[in-house]
Order: C-alpha cells, then sequence, then structure tokens
C-alpha cells in the first residue's frame, strides 16, 4: 500500500505489489465467481480473472450474442457458461453485471440465489445508490462491493494483455462476513488493475456520471463539435478541420497530458500555443462550469438516472440508439475522421502490404 498527498488530503492507494498472485488465491481460492453479463464489462474481467487463476463461470441468456461471444471466447456450455440462474445458484461471488436497466428488471429472479455468505459485486454504484428506482436492496446476510474499472472493458483486457493494469476503484457497500474489503481487493487486482482507490458506492456513481457525461464522452464531443462547425463555416476543409479538432488532441496531445500532465504538455508546445491555451482556458472553464454543476446536480437528485431507465427500458432502445449512432458514424466530421484515420501511417502500411 502506498500513501498519497495531494495539496492537504492523503489517501492510500493498493497496488499489484499488495495483492501479488498468491494471495490473491488465498482469499479467493476455494470462491467460485459468477460474472452475469457478457457485455460491456463481463468479457474483459472474466477473462482476466481466468488467466490470473480464479474460478470464474459467466451466466448468461441462452441464445444471445454475448452467449455466442462467450462461446468465441472459449466459454464452455455446461462447464463454464451458464443460464444466468444456474450460474448465481453455483457463484459464491456474484459479479452483477447486467445493464443497469438490466440489473434493475432481472434482481427479482437474482435475489433468492443471493444466499449467507456471498458476496454481490458490482462494477457500478447505480443500483445500490438508486435503490428507490431500481428496486435492488441487498439482503443483510451478505457482502456487498464494488470495483469499477476505470476505462471500458475493452481497455481492460487491452491493458492486461500488455502487462499493464487499468486504475480502478473499490468500495464495501455491506460487510457481513467480515473479510468484504479482502474479497474486493483481491477481486479488484485479479480483474486486471494497477493500482485501487478506496471510494463509497455513492461517490464512485456520482463521479462515473457526471464523467460520462463531461469530459470522458459527452461534453468532449460537444466540444470538438462545436470547433469543427466553425472551422468548416469558415472555410476549412474537413480534412482539416478534423486534424486541427480531433487528430491532433488524441495522437498528439492527449498522449503528452497522459505522460507527464498539462503543464508538461504545455512546455513541449509551441510559445504561441502556450499563450493561447493559458489565455483562453479559464473562459473555456466559466462557460462550462454552470453546466457541469447542473449536471452533477441532476445525478446526485436521482433526475439523470430516472431519464436513463426509462430510455433504457423502452422496447424500441437498441433501434433506437442503433440510428443515433448511425448519426454520428454518418455525420461528415466522423466521416472526414474514417479517411484521416486510414492515412496515419501503420494503417497506410497494411494496406499496402
Amino acid at each position: 500500500m502506498r500513501e498519497i498527498t495531494i495539496g492537504n488530503e492523503s489517501e492510500t492507494v493498493i497496488e499489484r505489489a499488495d495483492y501479488p498472485p498468491e494471495k490473491v488465491k488465498q482469499i479467493l481460492g476455494n470462491e467460485v465467481v459468477a460474472v452475469l453479463g457478457y457485455g460491456v464489462q463481463g468479457p474483459g474481467q472474466a477473462l482476466n480473472m481466468k488467466d490470473n487463476g480464479v474460478n470464474v463461470i459467466i451466466g448468461q441468456r441462452e441464445k444471445s450474442r454475448s452467449w455466442d461471444k462467450a462461446v468465441e471466447d472459449g466459454w464452455e456450455p455446461g462447464k463454464t457458461l451458464f443460464p444466468l440462474e444456474e450460474a448465481a445458484r453455483r457463484g459464491t461471488i456474484v459479479q452483477y453485471l447486467l445493464s443497469d436497466a438490466g440489473q434493475k428488471e432481472y434482481w427479482p429472479t437474482l435475489k433468492p440465489f443471493l444466499t449467507p455468505g456471498k458476496a454481490l459485486y458490482f462494477s457500478h454504484g447505480f443500483s445500490i445508490v438508486y435503490h428507490d428506482q431500481t428496486g435492488v436492496i441487498p439482503p443483510k446476510d451478505i457482502d456487498v462491493i464494488l470495483v469499477a474499472p476505470k476505462g471500458s472493458g475493452t481497455t481492460v483486457r487491452r491493458l492486461f494483455l500488455q502487462g499493464k493494469g487499468i486504475n480502478a476503484s473499490f468500495a464495501v457497500f455491506q460487510d457481513a462476513t467480515g473479510k468484504a474489503a479482502e474479497r474486493a481487493k483481491a477481486l479488484g487486482i485479479a480483474i486486471g488493475s494497477g493500482y485501487l482507490f478506496e471510494t463509497t458506492f455513492q461517490k464512485e456513481v456520482y463521479s462515473d456520471l457526471t464523467g460520462e457525461r463531461g469530459v470522458l464522452m459527452g461534453a468532449i464531443y460537444g466540444l470538438w463539435l462545436a470547433q469543427y462547425e466553425v472551422l468548416r463555416a469558415n472555410g476549412h476543409s474537413p480534412s482539416e478541420a478534423f486534424n486541427e479538432t480531433v487528430e491532433e488532441a488524441t495522437q498528439s496531445l492527449y498522449p503528452l497530458i497522459a505522460e507527464n500532465g498539462m503543464d508538461w504538455m504545455y512546455a513541449n508546445c509551441s510559445t504561441t500555443a502556450q499563450r493561447g491555451a493559458l489565455d483562453w482556458f479559464e473562459k473555456f472553464r466559466d462557460a462550462s462550469k454552470p453546466v457541469f454543476e447542473k449536471l452533477y446536480h441532476q445525478v446526485k437528485t436521482g433526475e439523470e438516472t430516472r431519464r436513463v431507465l426509462e430510455a433504457n427500458s423502452r422496447t424500441d432502445y437498441r433501434a433506437q440508439l442503433d440510428k443515433e449512432l448511425a448519426e454520428v458514424a454518418e455525420s461528415e466530421m466522423w466521416q472526414a475522421g474514417t479517411a484521416v484515420r486510414s492515412l496515419r501511417p501503420e494503417r497506410a502500411a497494411k494496406s499496402q502490404g
């Protein structure tokens, strides 16, 4: 464990070295980890645990795309791949990785399988924190824990295969057995985390929902689109507008920020770029902060989750989602993106090979 100090605050983080393979095996050796859901987070977490020697089984609806994907990934029906109810019955730790709407829908079916001493694991605090909307209230005689990777399931698996680890938070909502924290931390390392920081279910969901709608996805796309449209309206070509808006950010500047921080990135850009960034970032902060305050308020009060659950529960949700995503993909900005990405040296070389 390592203590880090930021300003006047100190926190302890759990590193991979704190939970080496033999310790993970000691904690989880007698457990059967049933991963319910094989969509976004399920594959990466399950495969990483399997590679780390954990006894993992998958629970998934039969005759579904996710069931077929699990088979393609090497899970065997009747041995390591089961219908949801059978996996829940067999598991001593149940990783509840269905979608948020799916968790609400399936909860009455799952609850009877959560017998005393088991652990119920989440990767998002949604269902527990907004239990008044989801109905998810766990029995008192089980552990309720969380490990939330700070990235997509695809990234969880990719970084693991590269010998790296993703950052993740962990939390204990309910400790019925006295070993909930150890279960959570061991699972956090087993799914491929590089380090773990402690949080609560409430703080995790508030920060996660704000981040997804903010700088991680919603806000960044909104900013990109605004700049792209201004450049195009002033006569810049699609290629130039996309390069100056997205390509240079993702391929050059963001990796520099990831490497050593914003100040280091500024220091490694031209003096003209430095001056412009330092003069303008406060204007963008001041313009967007009220939007973030409104967003956080809607997350905290449950307004955002009510809208999400309502939308995700509609029978035409998948068709509507596909339509909205197609509109993004077919927009001029992302058509330009497809063209620009095809010209990256590594892709161009493959097309010529």
